[in-house]
């Protein structure tokens, strides 16, 4: 992987629920865990990795910061939001936990070989993809892992 040109750096990414207690909820099912510091009744910090979170927040917290009308994401899409686990079958597991948990499977299972993943929406609408990379692709990127793993073909 290249060097984050701000290493320390924290991502904090705000979405809008409809029901906070619902999605937190809908999330800890999904192995997800919340930062007690962060939370009241109209918000929750969810930790996604060691610098990256979500912070649900109700609709009427959420417009408090936002400067333009809040858009339904059941009809429009405003964001994509993907995180990735560690193994082909955490995968599986996952988007089969999000469905069990009232979310909605988008379409089946993406295999490019490097990258495998699945997407659902979550009780709100939002829409979130689940994916694995096999770290030499994610350390090498994709076409030069792909021309490494040709070329080991190859000798065979």
């Amino acid at each position: 992987m290249t060097t984050p040109a701000h290493p320390g750096r924290m991502l904090f990414l705000n979405i809008p629920v409809v029901d906070l207690e619902r999605s937190k909820a809908f999330f800890a099912k999904l192995g997800f865990s919340f930062n007690p510091k962060f939370t009241d009744e109209t918000a929750t910090c969810m930790l996604v990795g060691e610098q990256a979170f979500v912070m649900l927040l109700t609709r009427e917290k959420f417009a408090e910061f936002a400067k333009l009308p809040l858009a339904d994401p059941t009809t429009h899409t405003l964001a994509l939001y993907c995180f990735s686990v560690s193994s082909r079958e955490e995968v599986d597991a996952v988007s089969a936990a999000a469905v069990a948990a009232g979310g909605t499977e988008v379409d089946g299972a993406e295999d490019y070989g490097f990258m495998y993943s699945r997407s659902f929406y979550d009780l709100d609408g939002h829409g979130w993809q689940v994916m694995w990379m096999d770290p030499a692709a994610a350390e090498q990127g994709p076409e030069e892992f792909a021309a490494s793993t040709q070329d080991a073909d190859a000798q065979v």
